[in-house]
């Protein structure tokens, strides 16, 4: 294949000018290069694969020249690779452990002697794939797990696939669990085939090199799109995938209702041992799978490559639901989801039982991360947003896999016993105790109306900060997208909802579950203030401060908690009133009264919900100046002239009339909504005072 710069499979993305800015220094040329491999999930996934450079360095210790190998280290992503994440080891050391293997036993124990070989001190950990590339000769190595590579690697007959393919100019080893025996074998390859471009890992992926940083990036881009064109080719060959279609999907909106309907259900079932977020995906890749003749044959069967099982278990669940089951009884839909996650939950304890050693770890949460609705959709549920994003990839990248071993020859699965030896690993389990700790609203979803700024935005940036995915809802859309700008959208996403329309809060729920699954916490804080004498209010203020305070906080409460029993998880309601719903002062009937309210409907809401486990409290702020809206135009001069000073004054004012003198922020209201959601998690119908102390509103 000629060294061109046009592929129909994998993007071209190596710009001469920036790779010239980096000049002669290596590793940021490995760097960049690496970069631009994980930017394309084709070639691979988030998190998978690994990348190296070795470059001549002067040993600090002896003033002389070594070899230093540079590679990923783990648990990095070559996609976001940078300095920090690479490990820097001496490449003769690392081979000279060879001397002391001691065998496939021995591999555990080698991995903690990559620390004797390391140059650089502040070196990344070295992975487990370190010496498939340290026993290598190569300049530049790419190990990646492109779809097409695994299809050719997971097809029956492998080897002789890649010669068809490849000829004498690719090498081929059996599937092996990553180690340093894996790295001898890719030295005995390379040694038995002298000039071959690339090796193909069985049910793996590919290793593939050059003298260049440029020259391993193009080679591994054209080994990938060879294997791309001789699967499409097969394909059409075939006429068909996956042996056609069986179901035929709803059209897209209806799939998407489906998903909002189904997912809190899933979402419950899915976190009987650990809350989950969800994801949903309804891409035409997907779809051709879910809905094809082979789905009960082939998902049964498991992923391939580690990278994969790793993220989405061994198998997915596939629902048996018809694509257009009446989804409204939500007691009649547990009915038919409760046995089929039964099932999934004890076929998991079967595979642990049968395959564990007795030092494996005990067994981890047995609930499916993959589900499959034909005619719907896949849903995915893990720990957090980008977890369960990635883990909904990499089953994306799983199809492809099956659906180019399928048109090659046929696909086939790792054996049940070698998958559970990669997924109960114990250093696979290091890895996961090395996990930093889980923050106090992790695995929490939480939707803040008002969000766009303001006392509202406060309260989401500190949902966010504190481990939550956040819907930040206002009625003005570009406020909620310019404070959710810094976020990625892993972690909050902007969804514009007027509080006073049923259909508008009915779609924002809709939207939080597409994004993330179900709703933990609700946050009512979208408000407006209105300052005003009996004789001067009217009608219009009087029945906007009932709409956006109180209908508003009806309308979350109502369609959030239907949301929040369909997953029978519990959660939890906050309602931002004002020390002015228990205080009576001056031209303030028509707030203080809609405040009254809102403080009220919490408490009666309180003792309904309790049964289902759903705690409902007020924070009541006052005085909040500095960065609240509120105080941005008539209220601010109501108030002032109320209390017979100038607007000017209201700041000092208010922070010398408290008991503590304590100017209050947005930030404190904050704090005493995150006390409400992470700390008192056995307090109900509460009123929480943040108002620097004001006696006249003590609640008893």
């Amino acid at each position: 294949m000629e060294n061109v710069k046009t592929f129909k499979y994998v993007d071209y993305l190596w710009d001469e000018e920036k790779a010239a800015s980096f000049g002669d220094d290596q590793v940021a040329l490995f760097l960049y290069r690496s970069n631009i491999l994980g930017a394309d999930l084709r070639i691979t996934n988030y998190g998978g694969g690994n990348t190296s450079c070795k470059t001549i360095e002067k040993d600090p210790l002896t003033n002389e020249e070594v070899e230093v190998m540079w590679v990923k280290g783990s648990g990095g992503d070559i996609g976001t690779l940078t300095r920090k994440g690479i490990a820097g080891l001496y490449t003769e050391r690392l081979r000279n452990l060879k001397n002391v293997y001691g065998g496939l036993a021995d591999e555990d124990r080698m991995v903690g002697l990559f620390d004797h070989c390391i140059f650089d001190l502040e070196s990344k950990a070295p992975s487990i794939d370190t010496p498939l590339h340290g026993l290598l000769p190569f300049k530049h190595i790419d190990h990646l797990h492109p779809d097409a590579l695994i299809a050719v690697a997971a097809a029956k007959d492998s080897e002789a696939v890649t010669k068809e393919i490849w000829g004498d100019t690719m090498g081929w080893v059996p599937w092996q669990r990553p180690g340093f025996d894996l790295g001898l074998q890719l030295e005995k390859c390379l040694a038995d085939n002298p000039g071959i471009r690339g090796i193909v890992l069985g049910s793996h992926g590919l290793f593939t090199w050059g003298d260049t940083s440029y020259e391993s990036y193009m080679n591994s881009l054209e080994v990938i799109e060879m294997a791309s064109e001789f699967i499409a080719k097969k394909i059409a060959e075939n006429g068909q995938v996956f042996g056609g279609q069986k179901v035929e999907s709803l059209p897209a909106d209806e799939r998407k209702n489906k998903a909002a309907q189904i997912m809190p259900l899933l979402r419950g079932l899915a976190s009987s041992e650990n809350r989950m977020v969800g994801h949903f995906t309804d891409s035409d890749v997907v779809l051709e799978f879910i809905n094809s003749n082979d789905l009960e044959r082939l998902a049964p069967m498991g992923t391939s490559c580690p990278d994969h099982f790793l993220r989405t278990k061994i198998q997915p669940l596939v629902l048996t639901l018809d694509k257009n089951e009446d989804l409204s009884d939500s007691k009649a839909i547990l009915g038919k989801l409760n046995p089929l996650f039964e099932q999934y939950r004890n076929e998991y304890k079967e595979y642990y039982e049968t395959c564990k050693h007795p030092n494996s770890p005990a067994m981890r949460d047995p609930n499916p991360v993959i589900i499959i609705y034909p005619g719907v959709g896949m849903f995915s549920f893990s720990k957090d947003k980008q977890t369960t994003r990635v883990a909904n990839e990499f089953y994306v990248n799983a199809i492809n896999v099956m659906r180019g071993a399928e048109a090659i020859t046929s696909y086939t699965s790792l054996p049940r016993q070698e998958a559970f030896d990669i997924e109960y690993w114990l250093l696979e389990e290091a890895k996961l105790q090395r996990m930093p700790k889980e923050k106090p609203l992790s695995r929490k979803i939480a939707i803040v109306t008002g969000a766009g700024g303001g006392i509202g935005q406060a309260i989401a940036d500190k949902m966010v900060q504190e481990g939550a995915v956040v819907v930040f809802t206002d009625l003005n859309k570009e406020a909620a997208e310019s404070v959710t700008a810094k976020y990625s959208k892993d972690q909050a996403i902007a969804v514009q909802c007027d509080v006073t329309s049923e259909e508008g809060v009915t779609e924002a729920f809709k939207q939080t579950i597409l994004a993330f699954g179900g709703v933990d916490i609700l946050v009512h804080s979208a408000g407006l203030a209105i300052s005003k004498s009996l004789e001067d209010t009217t009608l219009k203020d009087w029945d906007l401060l009932e709409n956006v305070l109180v209908k508003g906080q009806f309308l979350i409460a109502k369609i959030g908690t239907e949301i929040m029993k369909k997953q029978n998880l519990g959660g939890d309601i906050v309602n931002i009133a004002s020390k002015n719903g228990l205080v009576a002062g001056p031209n303030n009937v028509a707030y203080g009264t809609a405040k009254a309210a809102q403080q009220h409907m919490t408490r009666l809401l309180a003792a309904e919900l309790a049964a289902d486990k759903i705690r409902v409290n007020v924070v009541n702020p006052d005085g909040v100046i500095v960065g609240s809206k509120i105080w941005e135009g008539s209220w601010a001069e109501g108030r002032a002239k109320a209390n017979g000073i100038t607007v000017e004054e209201l700041p000092a004012f208010y922070a010398k009339r408290n008991l503590l003198n304590e100017i209050i922020l947005p930030e404190d209201i904050a704090n005493g909504v995150f006390a409400c959601v992470a700390i008192l998690d056995k307090s109900t119908g509460n009123i929480i005072n943040v108002d620097g102390g004001m006696a006249n509103a003590f609640p008893r």
